[in-house]
């Protein structure tokens, strides 16, 4: 078709860091739509366009390949929408976020692989570094996303044996362009965020978001964790840290157990302690205290949630609910483990039991090895008890053996106040390990209660 055409961005990146990717850009100096409809033709794969974008993708061999024409971009002030027009290879390369995301392979036929990397991205990407094509005020300005895609790239891109780091000038033209972050829709940043909480050690984004301003951009609620308060010679725990910890945690013992990343329960793990800050008190004699810090947090969930314009359904429910609850596993293990006890985690908790046990084992940390140990060792009482009372009483999907309709048959009443009262009854006395979980034994007791309250 008489047009250059080069693989270009994150393929080209992964390629040089034996990252395998079937996640394929081509950049065309002419109509990538046009090509991609070619190469359909040839490969007799069915191409979707997307007129809108300029761009068209197709699947081959388990590769998705998008196509798009070379492009240069000019932005105005107030939107991060950028006027685009037709260009080189050059100009495409010099509008990219960051110089390892601007390296490209050539596929014309006399140099066929060939590395095109003017503003060495290879080098960069040797030395672990995260550096912008064009001065970085103009990259953030034109489109502040890329604040957040540098920090998630440097959390990301982090190994053992190498961590990226983001260059100086370019944090800090991120402390001086935070505010831009406001023309960007909250959906663009929630998915930063999410790619973010998904890598194998997210403290490390929360930390570079925290020293450039962003984080108080986005979530204040965890920047007022920051800090410790002292009086007459007590300290508190430094709960900002101690939440980067428990998150990364919740991370290493998901890998360990083989578990596919749970997002909603990292998320449950970011936001476990946000009610602190509104809970901390401090007594003479005794020191500070955080009471009910799990009830204020969960009650902080939903308007955060909605703020970011995150789901409100069952996956926010499901993180209100790990956060209201991340304090009883433990409490179990200071009190004694009672039958009784663990039946009310299981019934609360529900089939979220198994993350919820997995957070409570993360948010044990201390300086101290012996006593994470210690506490570790007793958490695993607890965890025994909970399968043999489940095995036992299958109180993790309790339902009740006495319904609001069995009460209604067997008194000829209406919908009464009586009736809850019956069932509450029962049910905590299921709980309490009087009656055993079953229909019988709970018909006996609602008939007992009913004739002692004149039914």
């Amino acid at each position: 078709m008489g047009v250059r055409a080069f693989v270009i961005g994150g393929y080209v990146r992964d390629c040089f860091l034996g990252r395998a990717g079937n996640d394929i850009d081509i950049v065309v100096e002419g109509s990538g739509m046009e090509l991609a409809l070619a190469v359909g033709r040839k490969v007799h794969a069915k191409v979707s366009l997307f007129k809108n974008f300029g761009t068209a993708m197709l699947h081959f061999q388990g590769d998705e390949v998008e196509f798009v024409g070379a492009r240069k971009e000019s932005y105005r002030r107030e939107s991060r929408k950028p006027i685009v027009e037709d260009g080189t290879l050059e100009e495409d390369q010099l509008r990219r976020d960051f110089t390892i995301n601007a390296m490209a392979f050539s596929l014309q036929q006399e140099n066929f692989g060939e590395l095109v990397d003017p503003f060495g991205g290879i080098r960069d990407l040797a030395d672990g570094i995260i550096r912008t094509p064009l001065d970085p005020d103009q990259t953030y300005s034109d489109d502040p996303l890329r604040m957040l895609r540098a920090i998630r790239f440097a959390t990301k891109l982090s190994t053992p044996e190498i961590r990226f780091r983001i260059v100086p000038e370019s944090l800090d033209s991120m402390r001086r362009m935070r505010g831009r972050l406001s023309i960007l829709s909250k959906e663009r940043i929630v998915d930063e965020l999410d790619k973010m909480l998904l890598t194998d050690r997210p403290s490390l984004a929360f930390e570079l978001m925290d020293r450039t301003g962003l984080l108080e951009e986005i979530l204040p609620q965890l920047c007022a964790l920051k800090g410790v308060e002292t009086i007459e010679g007590k300290g508190h725990k430094e709960n900002f840290s101690h939440t980067l910890a428990v998150l990364d945690n919740v991370c290493t013992f998901e890998r360990e157990a083989g578990a596919e990343p749970n997002l909603w329960l990292r998320w449950a793990a970011l936001l476990h302690d946000i009610g602190k800050p509104a809970s901390k008190h401090f007594s003479p004699g005794t020191g500070w205290t955080f009471h009910g810090h799990e009830v204020i947090g969960a009650k902080m969930v939903p308007p955060l949630f909605k703020g970011l314009m995150m789901p409100l359904n069952e996956k926010m429910k499901y993180v209100q609910k790990l956060v209201r609850l991340h304090l009883r596993p433990i409490a179990l293990v200071d009190e004694g483990v009672t039958d009784s006890a663990v039946r009310r985690l299981l019934f609360d908790a529900g089939d979220d039991i198994d993350d919820l046990m997995l957070l409570c084992k993360a948010d044990i940390t201390s300086k101290n090895p012996a006593k994470v140990q210690r506490i570790r060792a007793n958490f695993d009482l607890v965890r025994e008890k909970l399968v043999e009372v489940e095995a036992k009483d299958a109180i993790r999907n309790f339902k009740n053996p006495i319904t609001g309709e069995y009460v209604m048959q067997v008194y000829g009443i209406p919908p009464c106040q009586e009736i809850g009262i019956l069932k509450e009854y029962v049910k905590e006395a299921i709980l309490d390990g009087k009656i055993g979980n079953n229909f019988e034994e709970a018909d006996a007791l609602m008939r007992k209660k009913a004739a002692e309250m004149g039914l």
